[in-house]
């Protein structure tokens, strides 16, 4: 369909224009049962919305596995839609009328994609597409040979059409695009030759060079921005982010506007320094105490685990031994009832096979009450174990915590005792600093930097307050967590044991009933 055909007018997608799609995409035998058993959308992977005059990308999120999409030969505008598409391979947009390219961030796993004969001015937009081999752009509005340096981040792309574009007309197009693309196998459907790559990359060292030099600094910076994001959520786990290092100690003073004023006093400068030091001091051995805390508290549920799982281990096979000595000793059982001399006779030996499968039933949920038993015990000294992890944390952290309080506290005397001192010298014209007018106003009067003291002060506990806060309640959320998991991954297990057991047996009782026998005589 030509861009500039409005012959028709602009269909929605909606489900009946999918339902045809999907439908004519099949043989006929398939498709006449397709349509007496309805069509599951899920289970399509490949779908063709080719020539149908679709203005706008919609109504595709029914189709989750889809691999293969085909939109070509439209007049859709914007790429938009095709968010839940996330197993999308190949995807066709080639004859439409799309500016940007947009909206492709989610489709990670597309290999191929085809922009061909649209209106784009820029490639951009698809860093996510990293699994990119195949990339058609051709008969766009590219004007600039820059559009080629962004696809050097798509290291498995071998296959790129640019023809058609106004920077084909640039004397050395082919050479800066194989420079800048060294591992292209075609271009502009061309196989690239050795000389022509020995040519390009010798021609454009200079620039390649540099530009390979920038992406190892980018990439060290990525990697390293990586490895401190992996590190901070580890830090989270353990409930001491941002304890490492002065953060803790930089936030007391971040929006304390009275401390900034108070610094200025003679003397404070030295002790701010040294307060710094030893609140840090206390912040790093906070840090490594619940590093190693974390550490003994995934040991302790990875030892849970693994006990948990030798002692189902042994009760499953003990389960299954059970069941296979009882299917051994049984295994003629219903065709010697079904053969039985005489109608009494089967009787008898069916109700003795009925017996058999109840004592059956009755050692199977007899083995499952001991196995419950048995986790209770578990779980209760896991349980145990868990609670003296957390009491133990936790008077430890409100212990460390209170020596930062003592710290603040040694700190806001001392400040106090400076500030009055300055006023005093203030009073008798004595002190010989020289101070922005700010701070000489609040030395006039006694109450007035009290206050001020004990305003920052109060900003500082609040703040350590929060921060204990957060851990406290950290070790909360966990304990409770873990010990609720235990728990319910028991009933989760029983109930499912329990279906097992009586599933089987009424199966067994399935056959027994449905087994033929004599028929009674008179």
């Amino acid at each position: 369909m030509s861009q500039s055909d409005n012959s028709f007018e602009p269909n929605v997608i909606d489900d009946e224009m999918l339902q045809k799609a999907v439908e004519e995409q099949w043989p006929e035998d398939i498709r006449k049962l397709a349509k007496a058993e309805g069509i599951n959308f899920k289970d399509v992977m490949e779908l063709q919305l080719s020539f149908r005059n679709i203005l706008q990308i919609d109504n595709l999120w029914q189709f989750e596995y889809l691999t293969k999409l085909q939109l070509d030969n439209n007049i859709i505008e914007k790429i938009e839609a095709l968010e839940s598409l996330v197993h999308l391979v190949w995807l066709d947009l080639s004859f439409n009328n799309i500016e940007v390219i947009e909206g492709l961030d989610t489709l990670v796993k597309l290999q191929d994609l085809s922009l061909y004969n649209n209106r784009i001015s820029k490639i951009e937009h698809m860093d996510t597409l990293q699994e990119l081999q195949i990339f058609s752009i051709g008969k766009n509005n590219l004007t600039a040979l820059e559009n080629v340096v962004y696809l050097r981040r798509f290291k498995n792309l071998h296959t790129l059409n640019l023809t058609g574009n106004p920077l084909c007309d640039e004397e050395q197009y082919m050479l800066f695009v194989v420079a800048h693309l060294p591992d292209l196998v075609y271009l502009d459907f061309k196989l690239v030759s050795d000389t022509t790559r020995e040519v390009a990359i010798s021609n454009y060292h200079y620039l390649t060079d540099l530009l390979e030099h920038e992406e190892a600094q980018a990439l060290a910076q990525l990697e390293e921005k990586q490895a401190q994001q992996k590190e901070l959520e580890y830090h989270k786990t353990a409930f001491v982010e941002y304890l490492n290092g002065s953060f803790l100690f930089d936030s007391l003073y971040a929006e304390d506007t009275e401390a900034a004023k108070l610094a200025y006093l003679p003397g404070v400068d030295d002790l701010l320094q040294a307060y710094r030091k030893d609140f840090v001091s206390v912040c790093e051995n906070l840090f490594n105490y619940c590093l190693k805390e974390h550490e003994k508290r995934e040991a302790e549920v990875s030892d849970f685990y693994e006990g948990l799982h030798e002692v189902l281990t042994a009760n499953q096979e003990e389960g299954r031994r059970i069941i296979l000595d009882f299917e051994n000793q049984n295994k003629t059982r219903l065709d010697e009832i079904h053969h039985a001399s005489s109608h009494d006779t089967a009787e008898s030996m069916r109700a003795e096979y009925n017996e058999d499968i109840l004592q059956l039933s009755e050692t199977l949920m007899t083995l499952e009450m001991q196995m419950v038993d048995q986790l209770e015990e578990l779980i209760k000294e896991f349980e145990r174990n868990i609670a003296v992890i957390a009491s133990t944390f936790t008077e430890n952290v409100k212990g460390m915590m209170t020596q930062c309080r003592d710290l603040e506290n040694r700190h806001h005397e001392k400040l106090l005792e400076i500030s009055i001192s300055a006023l005093e010298k203030s009073l008798k014209d004595e002190l010989n600093e020289e101070l922005p007018d700010d701070v000489r106003e609040f030395l006039g009067d006694k109450n007035t930097i009290v206050n001020m003291v004990n305003k920052s002060h109060k900003i500082h506990l609040l703040k350590i307050s929060m921060r204990e806060c957060d851990i406290l309640l950290n070790m909360y959320r966990w304990e409770a967590s873990v010990k609720e998991k235990a728990l319910q991954n028991e009933i989760d297990r029983n109930r499912n044991r329990v279906k097992e057991i009586f599933q089987y047996i009424d199966d067994l009782q399935e056959q027994l009933d449905n087994t033929q026998i004599p028929e009674l005589t008179e």
